[in-house]
């Protein structure tokens, strides 16, 4: 099973795919191009809209018009048709080389987001943090971060994933629903020997977890219990995030990014930084959570 070209966005660093159910298009972001993209398949037509800094992460609201929006040092309310961005607040201010990565809102519509950290060292300075409905901001009790990536929920809300993409393993906690409370963590898959190190995931209707290896050229399907499911397989190297679409949301989308390559490797992966997609066999994600505020 191999995904296919859809937009050929040759994005530097192109990230956090999102379908909305209300437009029935895909949402996501080129980092490095500080744009956010939208694609809509029924009628083959894509927008985009530049950004005043690197948009890193976004989430659907309760209105069709307005994203929640992580730029690289502030959350924010984008609207679409007018363009107005609504400062909600700066993110790490005291830290210069971190900005704002992966999030993805939890069951109960909370944004749970992390950081990553610029500098050459890579140092584990980053945090976890969520986004409260009521807009406060609290700090997440988990380990510091240098590129927070992978965060994604159980189908019941009982499960966070996420991991350090620089520890090269994807982690799992329990997570209280209703509190928001974080319980005993653990490692849920190790990719250690593995050619891929793991970035964006999604889980699907199953709960089983699809996650983009930056590096592998694939996107692979863990089962509840950290084995591994099926691969898809993606036709360049740096896949970075999965999403499920489609009117059925058996469609699989995966962003990718050309960054960091010399001219070599983008003459021979041509299509980096291209939306791809497969359509899935059996298989249904589940509706995006909505941001709650």
């Amino acid at each position: 099973m191999q995904a296919s070209l859809i937009v050929d966005g040759k994005h530097e660093l192109g990230e956090c795919a999102i379908w909305c159910d209300r437009t029935q298009s895909i949402f996501w972001t080129d980092i490095q191009g500080a744009t956010l993209w939208n694609h809509n398949p029924a009628n083959g037509a894509t927008h985009s809209w530049p950004m005043p800094e690197r948009l890193s992460v976004f989430a659907l609201t309760g209105q069709t018009d307005r994203l929640l929006i992580g730029l690289a040092s502030r959350l924010a309310f984008f609207n679409l048709d007018s363009g107005e961005i609504t400062t909600i607040r700066t993110v790490e201010e005291d830290l210069p080389t971190t900005r704002l990565n992966d999030g993805r809102c939890d069951r109960q519509g909370r944004f749970v987001f992390g950081t990553l950290n610029e500098d050459q060292g890579r140092a584990p300075i980053g945090s976890f943090y969520r986004l409260n409905t009521d807009l406060s901001l609290e700090r997440l009790p988990l380990p510091g971060v240098a590129i927070s990536n992978s965060i994604c929920f159980s189908p019941d809300g009982a499960r966070m994933y996420f991991c350090d993409t620089m520890q090269g393993k994807i982690m799992s906690c329990d997570y209280d629903p209703v509190s928001g409370a974080i319980g005993a963590q653990d490692v849920f898959v190790d990719l250690a020997g593995e050619k891929g190190s793991p970035d964006g995931s999604a889980i699907d209707s199953q709960g089983y977890l699809w996650n983009a290896q930056w590096g592998g050229a694939r996107v692979v399907r863990y089962a509840p219990d950290g084995l591994v499911d099926r691969i898809v397989a993606v036709p360049v190297s740096q896949p970075s995030c999965p999403a499920f679409g489609g009117a059925d949301l058996d469609t699989l989308y995966v962003t990718t990014a050309h960054e960091g390559m010399n001219m070599l490797q983008r003459v021979e992966e041509s299509k980096a930084g291209g939306l791809f997609a497969v359509r899935l066999d059996g298989i249904r994600g589940l509706p995006e959570v909505r941001f709650g505020g």
